[in-house]
């Protein structure tokens, strides 16, 4: 299949083979480029003059450094130039050396001839410089693009992580003033109902009373992820409370002791950074009570010059191949959010045993 783009470019340059090629921008350097290809000329056509080796030896091969260097300095008309006077240089030396020729012919063809090699030169050089150029060029726009299109992609991430966390946030809030209200009157009419009952000795009092513990018990439950989901959203400054009501929060729902650390004073970019922590936090304790069988879960938030860290430790059974491809989803979940906002994460063996999931969010520039 013919490519009409590469046939396209070719177009393009045979119209604009006039333009001269400059590939060194300096204008010093190109400068001292000049001088070296002229003295270069001057001293070969003075070798070939000086030295006495008539007409047994060429030195028209010599010629090519200089017009080669011409073609990459200064382009391919500075080249041409070049190779009239390595001729014009080539010629007067031998006929200064006493070179004797029995027919014009002969000089004129030999001018031809070399000044025709330096131009083959000039050609394929120039041509190979104006495929670097292109392929280089290529190279550039297909980088740019690749980079439009993470940002874009890392961009559309953030956005659609954005409207999870409304939408939860959203639905914590409905089961908080919805659900729960409503469960709380049902409980409510219902104890009045087991009173009732009960004031009249009837047997199914103490039914009425396990109906009313049970739908209790779904408040509790329904309270709890209503709060687990309210917590998503989290402000800059509020991290460390979040934390804090996230471990409060863990040792109830999940009957183990949870504890939270903080020192220093966190300082984060935005409120987006300040939920992706708070959420790897909870998805880190979330996955220990369920998967690790731990007694104890210590999450520690520590801010230091170099930045925040965010460590949650848990003296369960631990990981077989936390690095490994058969990764559970919530490690790949935190290790996304973490490459979100630019922190590194790690999953490692805690010091007690257990596991420890690590991240640190490196201090912005700007607050250093």
């Amino acid at each position: 299949m013919p490519n009409f783009g590469a046939r396209a470019g070719l177009v393009a340059w045979s119209k604009d083979f006039g333009r001269n090629l400059i590939l060194v921008a300096d204008p010093v350097r190109r400068r001292w480029l000049t001088g070296i290809i002229l003295g270069l000329v001057l001293g070969i056509g003075l070798m070939d003059y000086t030295i006495d080796i008539g007409d047994q030896i060429s030195l028209h091969l010599f010629y090519f450094l200089p017009v080669s260097l011409a073609v990459i300095a200064r382009g391919w008309r500075f080249a041409v130039l070049v190779a009239m006077a390595c001729v014009a240089v080539m010629l007067g030396g031998d006929i200064l050396s006493g070179a004797h020729y029995t027919g014009l012919f002969i000089p004129c063809w030999n001018v031809l001839i070399t000044f025709g090699n330096y131009l083959i030169i000039i050609w394929l050089l120039h041509s190979l410089l104006m495929l670097q150029r292109e392929m280089e060029e290529r190279v550039h726009q297909r980088t740019a693009a690749l980079a439009k299109e993470v940002s874009e992609r890392e961009r559309l991430e953030k956005e659609i992580m954005a409207i999870g966390q409304k939408e939860r946030w959203s639905i914590g809030h409905d089961l908080h003033d919805g659900p729960c209200q409503h469960l709380t009157g049902t409980a409510f009419a219902a104890r009045v109902l087991a009173e009732e009952l009960a004031e009249r000795h009837e047997p199914s009092a103490a039914n009425a009373g396990r109906i009313v513990a049970l739908i209790e018990d779904g408040i509790r439950q329904m309270r709890r992820v209503a709060k687990g989901l309210l917590l998503v959203s989290v402000e800059e400054g509020g991290l460390t409370a979040a934390l804090q009501e996230l471990a409060a929060t863990s040792t109830e729902q999940f009957n183990l002791k949870c504890e939270c650390r903080c020192s220093g004073k966190p300082v984060l970019p935005d409120a987006v950074a300040a939920s992706h922590l708070f959420q790897i936090a909870q998805e880190a304790v979330r996955n220990a009570a369920r998967h690790g069988r731990p007694g104890r879960i210590i999450i520690t938030l520590q801010a230091d010059p170099t930045g925040l860290t965010l460590t949650v430790d848990d003296d369960g059974i631990g990981l077989k191949s936390p690095d490994g491809p058969a990764r559970g989803m919530g490690l790949r979940i935190m290790a996304h959010r973490a490459a979100i906002i630019g922190a590194g994460f790690s999953v490692q063996v805690a010091p007690g045993g257990g596991t420890r999931i690590f991240c640190h969010l490196s201090r912005p520039a700007a607050n250093m």
